[in-house]
């Protein structure tokens, strides 16, 4: 019997330090150390939430910087890719069209992978600096801007590599699209 009460009490303070007390104090600490990270790191405008710097989302007017696809339309309640492999014809024919339509709006250049592919997430809210810059022909176009300008704009907005070494540069085009609008 005495094992069994010393078995229940410990549940108990278990349950109550662990699942309770402990969860609440790191809650707490980083609601003071890291207020903007810890409640979502979202951006507000005018008082209106317009978005987060952790979540893509589409971004599909021909002045804007166009984000990494998403197999799942953006929605963060489902997000996931879309299980076609490199063999399936669905997935062949998407990024052939896509390729044409890109090819067709800057020529000049080879297409980034990732202005044709989706992230593994499909929320993915960066672009590699190589897919901002293939874009920037058609945003100067479209925003009556100079290139060298944009490219400016673009480097101010890319973030390095985690720490120096995790990673690859990328570029928050939540972040850079809401800099293009303050122009």
């Amino acid at each position: 019997m005495n094992d069994l009460i010393t078995s229940a009490l410990l549940i108990l303070v278990f349950t109550v330090s662990l699942g309770i007390i402990y969860p609440f104090a790191v809650w707490g600490v980083s609601q003071v150390v890291f207020p903007h990270q810890v409640n979502g790191s979202l951006i507000e405008k005018d008082g209106k939430i317009i978005g987060s710097e952790l979540v893509g989302q589409n971004f599909s007017g021909e002045k804007y910087f166009h984000s990494r696809l998403s197999a799942n339309n953006y929605d963060a309640a489902n997000s996931g890719g879309t299980n076609l492999g490199p063999t399936s014809q669905k997935l062949i024919d998407r990024v052939k069209t896509d390729a044409e339509k890109l090819q067709t709006e800057n020529s000049t250049k080879p297409i980034p992978a990732d202005l044709v592919t989706t992230s593994a997430s499909g929320l993915d809210p960066h672009i590699s600096p190589a897919a901002a810059e293939f874009q920037i022909p058609r945003i100067a176009r479209e925003r009556n801007m100079s290139e060298t300008d944009l490219r400016a704009i673009v480097a101010k907005h890319t973030e390095d590599r985690t720490f120096g070494i995790f990673g690859e540069p990328r570029v928050n085009i939540l972040m850079l699209n809401l800099e293009l609008n303050k122009k």
